[in-house]
């Protein structure tokens, strides 16, 4: 990894660049720690050399971490300080900047309404509709029943996504914003109170209940191996059906819970 620099500064993003001198990395990953003190992590791909942190608080000095990913290794980081803009500069641009936003707002994209529906003890499927425009990217957040902030990105195409591992009987707000040149707008939000656990078994039908466990898959034994000082290797096996998806959740060296997606096709995934 070479220099890492902050530049394009606003008062809700900055610009990171870097350098790789020698060789290839398969991923890099940017963290930082947010307004209220809770670590973030953004993925970008092997050939970005710049990528754009959106969602920062205005006037507010933030340090950035660049880590290379190659093979199993995690390399550096690289650092860099930045202090996000003055709110007010958003009303004072300098006359050049004036003019942009006047020629945005008809292209700009609309979010519609989102509602919560298909609602369990630990889970919620959430649906939205954008009247105007396309975004690039979605972003679900919310608190956790720890009161922990989380927040679920959604690729561009998508309309509904389910916000797993809620606790039941538990009051949830959920926001979403639409990314669209690295601005975010939005948010839209809805209020949904996950299931009781003790009385959501009964209201389905005993019969259905019977025939679903041939068909269901089953997870095997996790194991952890190639264990490094910053990372952690995990192999699993499924003995019976297929899944979805996989997602491996742990808390970090701060008490923050994190979470891993996994595709469905793997049985091994590491943990940087």
């Amino acid at each position: 990894l070479g220099e890492l620099t902050a530049s394009h500064v606003s008062p809700e993003s900055v610009q990171l660049e870097w350098s790789v001198p020698e060789g290839t990395f398969d991923s890099f990953t940017v963290q930082y720690k947010d307004a209220q003190g809770q670590p973030q992590a953004l993925p970008v791909d092997a050939g970005s050399r710049t990528v754009t942190v959106p969602g920062l608080s205005p006037s507010r000095r933030y340090k950035f971490n660049l880590y290379g990913l190659w093979g199993r290794k995690r390399l550096g980081p690289v650092s860099t300080d930045a202090v996000t803009g003055e709110s007010c500069c958003l009303h004072y641009p300098c006359p050049q900047t004036a003019l942009e936003p006047e020629e945005e707002p008809p292209s700009e994209p609309r979010l519609g309404e989102l509602t919560a529906s298909h609602v369990t003890p630990d889970s919620v499927q959430l649906e939205w509709s954008v009247p105007e425009g396309t975004f690039d990217s979605f972003t679900v957040q919310y608190k956790d029943a720890q009161g922990q902030p989380q927040a679920l990105p959604v690729d561009a195409g998508s309309r509904t996504v389910t916000v797993p591992g809620l606790s039941p009987s538990h009051p949830y707000k959920f926001d979403l914003y639409g990314v669209w040149k690295q601005k975010r707008l939005g948010p839209i939000s809805t209020d949904a109170v996950t299931g009781d656990s003790e009385h959501f078994l009964p209201t389905a039908a005993p019969a259905p209940a019977e025939e679903k466990p041939p068909s269901e898959p089953r997870l095997g034994e996790l194991t952890a191996s190639h264990v490094t000082p910053d990372s952690v290797q995990l192999e699993w096996s499924v003995p019976e059906g297929t899944f979805d998806s996989f997602t491996v959740q742990y808390k970090d060296a701060q008490g923050q819970p994190q979470a891993l997606p996994v595709d469905a096709g793997s049985r091994t995934v590491t943990v940087p």
